[in-house]
């Protein structure tokens, strides 16, 4: 069937926050290409704002990162893969039985007429080739979202958010204490996020920093304040995570801490204001210790990386 011509598209991507965020370019290329569709994203609920935000798909289903059967859709003209290589997920919508399955090459989930899927490209560049194979028009840069309509529960503040996904990618607290400690000693107002499970990973930041107490907001931001947040911020000091891609999402000034992932895979554009710090030293990224590499970073490093992002942008 002609793709362009399709009245219902699903696009799987059940993951994170950062996941999402880099698919952008690839959703929008979709929307470019089908105008006339209905997209809906298979995705977590809890990201469904933002995923409305990017203007490119019409609503959310309901999926997450276990892969079980799909809620009923409905009739799918055309299903696409941007959760991964396969097979499981290609099965997964394949289940569906759409017209036609836009998807990395897989015999073993007898799927051969798309491009062979490279694991050491860069994750906006993946899925943005995906859709070029297709004929799609897919722009890398087009990452950029507006600011949600939702007031910052602190406007101009420094963010900084030491959790991640897996202790491999988790920059020791003492050391995003000591950069708090040291911008806060700057005159800034530093506040530090993080979900309901990193509670006691923010508040020890904050209790070593020397930091007022109120300015914990660890548990208490759902996805649009957060947003919010890092979209009026000053500055984002955090490490390979969701919150690096809203920084990116709304061009607010950051230091990234990347390792044992490198940055050439998961890191943001090639833009003044994002300063990435990376020993060149890779890894397992669902290790359960800090990557050696990342511990080669030290807080007087990530100080003065945020000082010149701090000037730079004024």
């Amino acid at each position: 069937m002609a793709v362009t011509a399709a009245r219902r598209a699903l696009v799987l991507r059940a993951l994170g926050l950062g996941d999402l965020l880099t698919a952008v370019p690839a959703l929008r290329a979709l929307r470019r290409g089908m105008p006339g569709a209905r997209i809906t994203l298979a995705a977590p609920p809890a990201l469904a704002p933002l995923a409305l935000a990017t203007g490119a798909v019409d609503d959310v289903l309901p999926a997450d990162a276990g892969l079980g059967p799909l809620p009923p859709a409905g009739p799918v003209d055309v299903a696409v893969n941007l959760h991964g290589r396969g097979p499981q997920s290609h099965r997964l919508l394949a289940a569906l039985r759409p017209g036609r399955l836009l998807a990395f090459a897989h015999t073993g989930a007898l799927h051969t007429d798309g491009p062979d899927s490279d694991p050491g490209e860069h994750e906006v560049a993946r899925w943005c080739r995906l859709l070029c194979a297709y004929g799609f028009d897919a722009d890398p840069g087009d990452l950029d979202l507006a600011p949600p309509p939702v007031a910052s529960p602190a406007p101009g503040a420094v963010v900084v958010h030491p959790g991640a996904a897996f202790p491999a990618r988790r920059w020791p607290a003492e050391r995003f204490a000591a950069v708090a400690a040291a911008l806060r000693a700057g005159g800034e107002r530093v506040v530090v996020t993080g979900g309901p499970a990193e509670a006691p990973l923010a508040r020890e930041v904050v209790e070593l920093a020397g930091l007022d107490p109120r300015d914990d907001l660890s548990g208490r931001t759902h996805l649009p304040e957060l947003a919010a947040l890092v979209a009026g911020a000053r500055l984002v000091v955090c490490g390979d995570t969701g919150v690096a891609h809203l920084a990116t999402a709304f061009r607010t000034p950051s230091v990234l801490l990347f390792g044992p992932t490198p940055p050439a895979r998961w890191g943001p554009p090639d833009r003044a204001e994002h300063r990435v710090l990376w020993a060149g030293r890779c890894g397992d990224p669902h290790g359960r210790e800090p990557h050696p590499g990342l511990l080669e970073i030290s807080a007087d490093e990530a100080v003065e990386a945020a000082g010149k992002a701090l000037t730079l942008h004024a």
